[in-house]
């Protein structure tokens, strides 16, 4: 039996194969659209950094708005790479650098609207959760570095990028404020979850010199 929610679901991934389609046509690099993404995301933290108490309401909105845009970039630079046989080391590499970069400047944008209204409490939340939403990808990285593997945890970069997006959005009802702690919170459960896993996952491997450190 279908449903509304398959029938949308099939409905978002047409349209997404479209615009990978018109997209790989064009034969654009893929780093250049991962690249657009983050111009994208520095307007959104440019409208999150211009907000205030009078037109924050607004701001976020738009904000909200146009890191769902960016997001559309973000899914389809893979795929444009898949479909034009041009996925590389280096793609995958600069994608993920890119993804920090975007990280950042969203919560960045975040601090200067909260500094801007005297809300030195969440000026230190913010900053907090920019730490933690490195930390999580950096684990990663190093555990895998390391192990081979280490997708454990749950507030991976798109569950992040969810929320940032339902917070802005729903702004007018003050969601972002929640929203950051619970980035806070479930950020900080998967650090210490990729810590704890890739320590029971590296007892019995021999010692790294300090060189390798």
């Amino acid at each position: 039996m279908t449903t509304w929610t398959s029938a949308f679901g099939r409905a978002c991934g047409w349209l997404l194969d479209r615009i990978v389609y018109g997209l790989a046509l064009t034969r654009i690099s893929p780093n250049v659209l991962t690249f657009i993404g983050l111009i994208i995301n520095i307007a959104a933290a440019f409208l999150f950094g211009h907000a205030n108490a009078y037109n924050g309401v607004r701001m976020f909105l738009y904000a909200g708005l146009v890191i769902i845009g960016a997001g559309i970039f973000d899914m389809v630079d893979g795929r444009v790479a898949r479909r034009n046989n041009q996925v590389t080391v280096f793609g995958a590499f600069f994608d993920s650098v890119i993804d920090r970069y975007s990280d950042v400047v969203l919560f960045f944008g975040l601090l200067v609207y909260y500094g801007r209204i005297n809300r030195f409490r969440y000026v230190v939340l913010v900053a907090f959760v920019m730490v933690t939403s490195l930390m999580v990808s950096y684990t990663r990285a190093r555990a895998e570095a390391l192990i081979g593997q280490c997708k454990v945890g749950f507030m991976e970069r798109p569950e992040r990028i969810v929320l940032i997006i339902l917070g802005a959005l729903f702004n007018r009802w003050g969601v972002m404020a929640p929203v950051l702690w619970v980035l806070a919170v479930l950020s900080t459960i998967t650090v210490i979850h990729r810590i704890t896993y890739t320590y029971q996952n590296t007892k019995h491997l021999a010692p790294l010199s300090p060189a390798g450190r």
